[in-house]
Formats: structure tokens, C-alpha cells, sequence
């Protein structure tokens, strides 16, 4: 009788040794986190607010990702994505074709922007009230370079005009006190900085949007042809993650400003009503039915309008220039 029942013990000892063997045990987080430093191309902004809720809500801690934000204004972001030494950076639609004319091997991963966001502001007075009343008239441009060169230009080709038909001034980025002084007649603009402050100063102005006139890629996130052959799922994860900070953003404006406070020297002592309605501007941009997703033919009018500038010698591929296979 013992001797069944010291068997029968055995059995089911065996069985439960055999069932704990066969247990996959609870898997525990160990993969490496990529540390990444991310030219950002302006000073730190509430206009990054996605950014900023990304890494606090945890997204890119997520994927394993570890964001290092560098707002040098001499760090070529193109140039060093291009050569491989750095996987990402914020770039513009009309950066990322000059880029790869210069055969630098950078794709577009992500769009942050949905438009284009230049905008040409100026006094009620002046009766600037579509692009074809800018004739004859002094505008004032930050920079013949980048996003407000392309914007102005784009206006002009929207009423068949070109900079021949007014008096263009390079001012630097000081559009504001500029235009308020009555130095420039109108002043090309970022639709969710300058505007801004002019209303909130209680000037009148009209504003024309580009967007309004000209579908166009803006701005976005580049990486390289090595960075998605060899580290896809870098590529996505940094993608999901930013997509999660910018729906957050939205969902949650005043919670994502009170981030910010951490991240915008000077925010905390600035007009909260101002820079708000610069995050909610901001906003408006970044709304899409599919957060990030870029608009092919919105890379073909930035082609066109670089060739028709004579910044382009000639059409890149654009297919190839970006991609939305990333794009949650």
C-alpha cells in the first residue's frame, strides 16, 4: 500500500516539475536604450510642446528611446542625418529636396505639420487682402533662405507674381518691430509666432496664409536610407511615440503648457495668454486624421516651386524623398 502511494506521490511531483518546466517565465524589460540627440533648428518653444509631453508621458522611454534636444542654430541637422551621424532630425519640406539634390541620403519619416505654416501679416490700412494685392508693395523677409523665402514665394506664383513685382528687405526676425514702426508695408511670417503677438499688442492685421493657397510639405521629422535599412524598429518606435506626444497635446493643451514650463526658459515669466495661443495655433497645424502622414502631392508642389525658384537645377524623386510606411 506504501509503496503505491509512494509512487503515486512521485508521479505527481514529476508532473509538477514538468509543468513548472514548461512555464515561460514573466518576461522582464532588458533592451538597451538608444540615446538620441535631436537638432531641433529654433531655441527652445512651446511650439515643441509634443516633444516635451513625449518624453514626460514616458512614449520615448517606451520604445527605448532616450531624446537629448539641441537647439544649436549652427548644427546642419540635414547634413549630419546625411552622413550618418545622427539618426534623426526636424527639418522642412524644402530642406529635406535641397538635401537630397545635394545627394544626401535623407528621407522624411513623419510630418509634424499638416501645412504649411508661413503666413505674410500686415496692417489693416494697407488692404493686403489676397496675394495679388502685394503688388508694388515693400515686404519684409527674415532670410532669402528657408521656410518664409519658400512661403512668400509660393503667395506671389498663386497670383502670378514674382519678387520683380514688389520691393523685397531682408530684416532678420524682426518682422514685429518692423512692421509696427511702418519700416515695411507687410513682413513674412511663422503663422503661429508673429500674428500672435501683433493682435495681443492690439494692432489690426490681415494675414495671408500660405496654407490657404498652397498645399505644401512643412515641416517633419528626417532620417536616413541606413538608419531604416538597419534599425526599423528605432525608426517606428521614435515615430510612435512622438505621434502619442502630439495627440496628447491636443487632447490636453493646458496640461502640455505646464510641461513646457519645464523645458522654455523664461515661459514661466512670459504672457500666458500669448504663448497659449501659440500652442493652440501650433495645434491647429498638427491636427490629421492620421497624425504624422504626408501628403504626396504636397511634396510635389514643394518640388515644382524649387525648380520654378531656381533652387532646384532640376525635379527630385519624390517618392523617394519620404515615406509614410512609419506612420502609426
Amino acid at each position: 500500500m506504501f509503496r503505491k502511494i509512494f509512487l503515486f506521490l512521485a508521479i505527481v511531483i514529476g508532473l509538477v516539475a514538468c509543468t513548472f518546466q514548461n512555464v515561460t517565465p514573466v518576461a522582464t524589460k532588458m533592451s538597451p536604450t538608444t540615446k538620441i540627440r535631436l537638432p531641433m533648428g529654433y531655441i527652445p518653444n512651446v511650439q515643441f510642446a509634443p516633444f516635451y509631453v513625449a518624453v514626460e508621458k514616458g512614449y520615448f522611454a517606451e520604445e527605448d528611446i532616450e531624446i537629448e534636444f539641441d537647439y544649436s542654430f549652427d548644427l546642419n541637422g540635414a547634413a549630419l542625418v546625411g552622413a550618418e551621424q545622427l539618426p534623426f532630425t526636424v527639418l522642412s519640406g524644402d530642406q529635406l529636396l535641397l538635401a537630397r539634390a545635394q545627394d544626401l541620403p535623407i528621407v522624411y519619416i513623419f510630418a509634424t505639420y499638416q501645412a504649411f505654416p508661413v503666413s505674410i501679416v500686415a496692417m489693416e490700412s494697407q488692404e493686403i487682402h489676397g496675394p495679388a494685392d502685394l503688388r508694388g508693395k515693400k515686404i519684409g523677409l527674415p532670410s532669402l533662405l528657408g521656410p518664409t523665402n519658400i512661403g512668400l514665394q509660393a503667395l506671389l506664383f498663386s497670383a502670378d507674381l514674382t519678387v520683380n513685382d514688389l520691393t523685397v528687405d531682408t530684416i532678420g526676425f524682426t518682422q514685429v518691430e518692423m512692421l509696427t514702426a511702418n519700416q515695411e508695408q507687410a513682413v513674412v511670417v511663422y503663422s503661429n509666432n508673429e500674428p500672435i503677438q501683433l493682435r495681443a499688442q492690439g494692432y489690426k492685421i490681415t494675414e495671408l496664409r500660405v496654407s490657404d493657397y498652397a498645399l505644401l510639405a512643412g515641416d517633419g521629422i528626417a532620417t536616413n536610407q541606413k538608419t531604416i535599412a538597419e534599425t526599423p524598429e528605432l525608426v517606428r518606435g521614435f515615430t510612435h511615440a512622438l505621434a502619442k506626444g502630439i495627440a496628447y497635446t491636443i487632447a490636453h493643451p493646458d496640461e502640455a503648457y505646464d510641461i513646457c514650463l519645464t523645458y522654455v526658459v523664461g515661459l514661466a515669466q512670459a504672457d500666458k495668454s500669448v504663448q497659449f495661443k501659440v500652442l493652440t495655433t501650433s495645434i491647429d497645424f498638427w491636427r490629421a486624421d492620421r497624425i504624422g502622414f504626408s501628403d504626396e502631392q504636397g511634396w510635389m508642389n514643394m518640388n515644382n516651386l524649387l525648380v520654378k525658384m531656381g533652387l532646384l537645377s532640376a525635379p527630385q524623386n519624390v517618392k523617394a524623398a519620404f515615406t509614410n510606411d512609419f506612420v502609426p
